[in-house]
């Protein structure tokens, strides 16, 4: 295990080496953040009311910083294009020389940039913006807790996802548009852009239903005490079902590919 420590601190560090990039970021952030709130206000001042089907617009823009935290700081397009890289230059072949997991090693490089991300980009943002626009604190302690357990399972859930799809360049031989798939997917199915109490039926229960509402849409949910105790504890149960699924599509996809790079490599 040190020697994946070792490759999320190597991870962490080599983000610091472009620190004018993350004044960049953050304003990209907030940018992204302001746009979503003014939706939002925009859509409850059309309506002329500040509750809509039981939501008001404090919660609605409470939800949109969160749901730019939670996605903030996991870069799928960043896991994909890796594998890409790695898969285009011939360094994955050197993988299976190694007494190491090529996706533990990614996980491993994930958390890294995770930690870089959350410090110097999602937490100053949402902290802004919070300040900016007021933002309602948890729903209660249990809901806190399980936020940041349900948050855990987001991050956990988008790493799989990403390496998954990542892994099936293997077969197509690039990487290309894969990253653009699954963020269209998280775009609609996760709740970031519309919660799912918004979407018609049956369209709600199918995407409520599907694993990339564990991404944003729950763990939302959780922190604004949308969901009852013993919902948060079974929808927890469902996400890490979910995540050991996509775990086992990942290790079976990895020992497919080593066999394939095996083959072709004689």
């Amino acid at each position: 295990m040190s020697a994946y420590f070792a490759f999320a601190r190597s991870s962490f560090h080599s983000q610091l080496a472009y620190r004018n990039e993350v004044w960049a970021n953050i304003f990209g952030k907030l940018v992204q953040v302001f746009a979503r709130v003014a939706i939002w206000q925009a859509a409850y001042a059309g309506i002329g009311g500040t509750v809509v089907d039981g939501v008001s617009l404090q919660q609605m823009v409470t939800y949109a910083l969160l749901g730019g935290a939670v996605m903030g700081a996991t870069r799928p397009e960043r896991i994909i294009g890796e594998i890409g890289r790695s898969l285009k230059t011939g360094d994955i072949a050197v993988w299976l020389l190694k007494p190491l997991s090529y996706p533990l090693y990614l996980f491993a490089n994930e958390c890294g940039s995770f930690g870089y991300r959350l410090m110097t980009q999602v937490i100053p943002t949402v902290v802004f913006t919070a300040l900016f626009y007021g933002m309602l604190p948890p729903a209660s302690l249990f809901d806190c807790l399980m936020f940041i357990a349900f948050w855990a399972l987001s991050f956990t859930l988008l790493f799989l996802m990403s390496a998954l799809f990542g892994l099936v360049a293997f077969w197509l031989m690039t990487s290309f548009s894969l990253d653009w798939i699954l963020g269209a997917l998280l775009q609609l199915f996760s709740g970031l852009l519309i919660p799912f109490w918004f979407f018609p039926e049956p369209l709600a229960a199918i995407a409520r239903h599907l694993p990339f509402a564990w991404v944003v849409y729950y763990p939302n949910a959780v922190y604004l005490g949308r969901l009852s105790t013993a919902d948060v504890w079974l929808h927890f149960g469902l996400g890490l079902g979910w995540a050991a699924l996509f775990l086992t599509g990942v290790l079976w996809l990895w020992r497919c590919a080593s066999g394939r790079i095996t083959v072709q490599g004689g």
